[in-house]
């Protein structure tokens, strides 16, 4: 079964950066396709970005590029996240997720993470 455990949250000023990191629980990490998610005080929970298993391809939600980037690597079965330029609208709890499949997907996940808080002040 696989586990993942988000960490790296935390309070960071407006304009200021911070990376967030996904360490999944087994060596098979490397077959998953993983993404992120948030969700944001009194609103529903949104898709950020995923990556392909291999790390070649990558998707972004229109809200974050050309600010936040993901990546990974497979020998340390992690995932990441680098958030820069960030701003208090993108203060959330941050999820990252894991599936099995080829293709890339904005909301089809088969194992979630318990989350991390990502606070940013003005």
């Amino acid at each position: 079964q696989l586990q993942l455990v988000e960490s790296g949250g935390g309070l960071v000023q407006a304009g200021g950066s911070l990376r967030l990191s996904c360490a999944a629980s087994q060596r098979t990490f490397s077959s998953y396709a993983m993404g992120w998610f948030r969700h944001p005080p009194g609103k529903e929970r949104e898709f950020v970005a995923t990556i392909s298993a291999i790390g070649s391809r990558t998707l972004y939600a229109e809200s974050v590029k050309g600010g936040f980037t993901i990546s990974r690597d497979n020998a340390k079965n992690t995932l990441y996240l680098q958030m820069n330029s960030l701003k208090p609208e993108d203060t959330a709890v941050y999820y990252c997720a894991a599936r099995r499949g080829l293709l890339l997907s904005t909301d089809d996940y088969d194992y979630w993470g318990q989350g991390t808080q990502v606070t940013v002040s003005s």
